[in-house]
């Protein structure tokens, strides 16, 4: 449902859009590209390495940057032709943060969802008119399915695209319930290229 929401309500992705998707060989990325293919957007995803880039290419990535050998914010003005996109879905936070700004064109969104790199510092609000009038926003599924019909709406979707085999859900491992810190461990190093469950 994270990677509904961030695509249909957060920012209503469309034909015609641009997003870059970080992080999206994991879980929650790769969805992400699947649901923003779904709604027509072209998807520029970073992923670390051969393997994982491999992965997000698979996901319905349109571009995949390797951001273990490449300057993504480079290859995104390159893929762009200097343009930027409409929209970042940052996961990764504190490490990827200020160039996904420069990643942004005019009123572009940055939409951070996670901080598996560490927290974002703070940020003078005056930065975002500098770069282009943009949008910051912080989102979590909590707020998005605050009511019995949103979860109920968003559940349906999402189920409804799984049972139909248009969204397709990797495994990447499965943990004990004990290994939890180690689950929390592998997702912090980026090492995961699908969804981790924990069992107990």
């Amino acid at each position: 449902m994270t990677a509904e929401y961030l695509a249909d309500s957060t920012y209503s992705l469309a034909p015609g859009h641009v997003c870059l998707v970080h992080a999206a060989a994991g879980g929650v990325g790769q969805l992400l590209c699947q649901v923003a293919k779904m709604r027509g957007a072209t998807v520029i995803g970073t992923a670390g390495g051969p393997e994982h880039t491999a992965i997000a290419r698979a996901a319905g990535a349109d571009h995949v940057i390797d951001y273990k050998a490449q300057d993504f914010e480079a290859e995104v003005k390159r893929i762009t032709e200097g343009r930027g996109v409409n929209v970042v879905y940052d996961s990764v936070g504190k490490t990827t943060f200020e160039k996904s700004l420069n990643c942004l064109a005019r009123r572009g969104f940055l939409v951070l969802f996670g901080q598996s790199s560490g927290a974002v510092g703070p940020i003078d609000p005056q930065v975002l008119n500098q770069r282009g009038s943009l949008y910051l926003t912080r989102p979590t599924l909590f707020h998005y399915v605050g009511t019995r019909e949103e979860l109920l709406e968003r559940a349906e979707k999402v189920l409804g695209w799984v049972a139909s085999g248009r969204l397709r859900v990797k495994v990447d491992r499965e943990l004990s319930l004990s290994e939890a810190a180690e689950a929390h461990r592998i997702l912090e190093g980026r090492r995961s290229a699908g969804k981790i469950l924990l069992k107990p």
